[in-house]
């Protein structure tokens, strides 16, 4: 079970396997019915629906696992265990019982830190040296199942929320593969998380992107790379409101006199904004209807920049 492009390298992996050597017999694969997508908003398969379909497999599509027909169409299938990665639907528990070996769900955190929907943008936002995969047998709670295996991923200055995810994804299946042969023969027993040390990353909003510039420099940054791509960093300028796509922190530069935060200003040929700590370098930047650009050549073609306040909250 599984839908955007973090589950893909688990499935694919799994195809591999057992067209390699017969280990496992796919049954089925199930995905979030076909959705618009893209500007032009054109119904289109998920990501594993195209490789499922490519492989010639099965697939499921049920609006919701609540429904009873969904439910007796996966127990006819008869499955030994399920493999669930961002699938994007709550299972109930007439669904967790269903296989022998139960569900087993691909998360990119090691928990029982980052449970929840987003849990790559909230280690990159917190500031973590580390992060990784866990494999969780799946019970009724958000990702509170007692965990099979785990494996850590350090988390790189360069690391955005789109990189670091599609490096967890290759772990998560590698992972996978080595831990179902132990796990399917009863060798792992499976160890309950500290929910003392629990935190949560919770679904992202669009308006989390708006970028308040009283915040650190340090922590602008994080959530540039931490919000790539989704929901991305905005903020208002004097011709509105344009996307901020890469920036990086500049502490040792000397910042303009009496100016509040999220003033622009130049510093050797570089566009900087000042914040509540230090300044930021915009790298990056793309105007509303217009293409990616360089900071410098969007100031170019908007001088009125210059000097001002970014941020509708700023008046």
């Amino acid at each position: 079970m599984g839908t955007p492009d973090f589950a893909v390298p688990a499935l694919a992996a799994l195809i591999t396997a057992s067209s390699a050597g017969g280990e496992y017999e796919l049954a089925a694969v199930v995905t979030q019915p076909d959705r618009p997508s893209g500007r032009g908003k054109q119904v289109s398969a998920s990501p594993v629906k195209q490789v499922a379909q490519n492989a010639g497999l099965k697939v499921l599509q049920p609006e919701t696992l609540k429904a009873e027909a969904a439910v007796a169409e996966l127990a006819a299938l008869q499955p030994d265990v399920i493999v669930v990665a961002a699938f994007g639907q709550i299972l109930r528990q007439n669904v967790l019982t269903l296989p022998p070996h139960g569900c087993i769900n691909i998360h990119a955190s090691l928990l029982p830190r980052w449970r929840g929907a987003a849990p790559v943008a909230a280690a990159i936002r917190a500031g973590d040296t580390e992060t990784g995969v866990t494999l969780m047998l799946m019970d009724e709670g958000l990702d509170t199942g007692p965990m099979i295996a785990r494996r850590a991923v350090p988390i790189t200055p360069q690391h955005t929320g789109d990189t670091l995810t599609a490096e967890l994804a290759e772990v998560g299946a590698a992972l996978l593969l080595e831990t179902l042969p132990a796990w399917l023969t009863g060798q792992i027993t499976p160890q309950p998380q500290d929910n003392h040390l629990a935190t949560l990353a919770p679904r992202l909003k669009k308006e989390q992107g708006a970028i308040d510039w009283s915040q650190p420099a340090v922590e602008i940054e994080r959530q540039v790379r931490a919000f790539d791509p989704w929901p991305g960093t905005f903020t208002a300028g004097p011709r509105g409101p344009f996307k901020v796509l890469a920036v990086e922190v500049a502490p040792e530069i000397p910042l303009p006199a009496q100016t509040e935060s999220g003033t622009v200003f130049k510093y050797q040929g570089g566009v900087y904004v000042t914040t509540g700590q230090g300044a930021i370098r915009l790298i990056r930047v793309q105007p509303a209807g217009k293409r990616e650009m360089t900071a410098e050549a969007m100031l170019n073609g908007q001088p009125e920049l210059w000097g001002a306040r970014l941020g509708e909250d700023q008046g």
